[in-house]
């Protein structure tokens, strides 16, 4: 009987792991461009020398808004906020760096798979581009933005 039991444990041990190796690889895990509502969540990257945490948000009028609200370096030599100086939109130039918004009216296009229709605001450089999203096979958000024809992609990856 007690032989039994530990082949039944033991049996029952190997299938947990198993499967649970199966879930952790990339094809067999769900795939995060399955549904709209996966890209919500906080995100960290990195652009150039910015550091930067986003937070991804659905809105109610079922679009997506991303907003930056930490950044590694979010003061000047004389320890005030930086401010968005080069953005295009004079009335946004007084916003604190780490309140920047970099996307609003973001949809979800279940066709290609991927979050699409809208632009990204770049504050280093203060211009708008095209922008499509989409999660790569190891769970980052790779984001591209296009301006006549050129483009840029950067990878954020989800904290949660």
């Amino acid at each position: 009987m007690r032989k039994r039991l530990l082949i039944a444990i033991l049996a029952f041990l190997t299938m947990g792991a198993t499967a649970q190796d199966c879930c952790s690889s990339a094809t067999c895990k769900m795939n995060m461009n399955d549904k709209a509502e996966n890209i919500v969540g906080i995100y960290q990257s990195k652009q150039g020398d910015d550091v930067f945490k986003a937070n991804i948000t659905l809105q109610k009028d079922g679009t997506f808004k991303g907003q930056i609200f930490w950044l590694e370096k979010d003061r000047d030599a004389n320890g005030n906020k930086i401010l968005d100086e080069k953005n295009p939109n004079k009335s946004l130039r007084n916003t604190p760096c780490d309140e920047i918004v970099l996307f609003t009216g973001l949809k979800y296009n279940a066709k290609k798979k991927r979050w699409d229709d809208t632009k990204i605001y770049d504050p280093q450089r203060g211009i708008n581009a095209h922008m499509h999203a989409e999660f790569t096979d190891d769970g980052q958000l790779k984001i591209k933005g296009t301006v006549l024809g050129i483009g840029e992609t950067v990878y954020w990856k989800k904290l949660k």
